[in-house]
């Protein structure tokens, strides 16, 4: 399963850590409008962060999200896919988001990708020097395959995001991209996830390895797809450790 509409990251805030959080309409280069949700942070670190949210589109969990990475000096932002097919941008439990999941397309996913990214670096010049993705689950794997994307990404984080098997529409299998990829790569599983076994990690991990790819691959032991939820108590240490990761990731790009 992905995200609960209820389900919230599993981070403590940090008072006074984010400013000029706000929802905004991004344009496409095909010339789409899709909601994004943008926060800047009151110490820039120079690093930014794109948040790819689950199928179910950019609902609450992953505004969070983007308030959190903001806290810790990362600016952020989160996009929503389905700007060109649903009707307004409700994400409740109410939105049928498999419907839409089935009509994205690639080209159009990462033309939302690409002025996301401009977006970010958009503000005070030279205030976002190394731009990163983020991605759960569908956009686990459409954050590995943004380092294919050229949009000079330091790195790539998927939590949970699909690295092989059968390709969703036409989005690329990371695994059969990995030689364009660029930047760095931090992969982040459940050991107990039903969809994606040690054996596609360990493909995965190869098929960095052989490209020459600097990554690190972290599997937690019993945690299931989808661990890092506030609601998920049982995996709360697995969680910190995600986010831990995921900062350091970061830090030394």
């Amino acid at each position: 399963m992905c995200f609960d509409t209820d389900s919230r990251p599993p981070i403590a805030p940090i008072a006074g850590g984010a400013i000029d959080a706000e929802e905004m309409r991004l344009v496409a280069s095909d010339g789409s409008a899709f909601r994004a949700y943008v926060a800047r942070a009151a110490q820039p670190s120079g690093a930014g962060m794109i948040v790819l949210p689950d199928v179910r589109g950019l609902h609450r969990y992953y505004e969070e999200l983007v308030l959190r990475f903001a806290e810790a000096g990362i600016d952020a932002i989160g996009l929503d896919y389905f700007g060109r097919t649903a009707p307004d941008d409700d994400r409740s439990d109410a939105f049928a988001y498999m419907d839409h999941v089935g009509r994205t397309q690639y080209a159009t996913l990462s033309a939302d990708i690409a002025a996301a990214a401009a977006a970010l670096r958009a503000g005070d010049a030279g205030r976002v020097q190394r731009l990163f993705a983020v991605g759960f689950c569908f956009g686990g794997r459409l954050a590995y395959d943004a380092a294919t994307m050229g949009l000079g990404l330091a790195g790539v984080i998927g939590f949970y995001g699909w690295p092989t098997g059968r390709p969703r529409n036409d989005v690329p299998v990371p695994v059969e991209v990995v030689d364009r990829m660029e930047g760095r790569v931090l992969g982040i599983f459940g050991g107990a996830d039903e969809g994606i076994g040690p054996e596609a990690v360990a493909e995965w991990e190869a098929a960095l390895t052989g490209a020459n790819v600097p990554h690190e691959i972290v599997t937690y032991d019993g945690a299931p797809h989808s661990f890092f939820d506030r609601k998920q108590a049982a995996f709360a240490d697995a969680s910190a450790d995600a986010w831990r990761r995921v900062l350091d990731f970061v830090a030394q790009a």
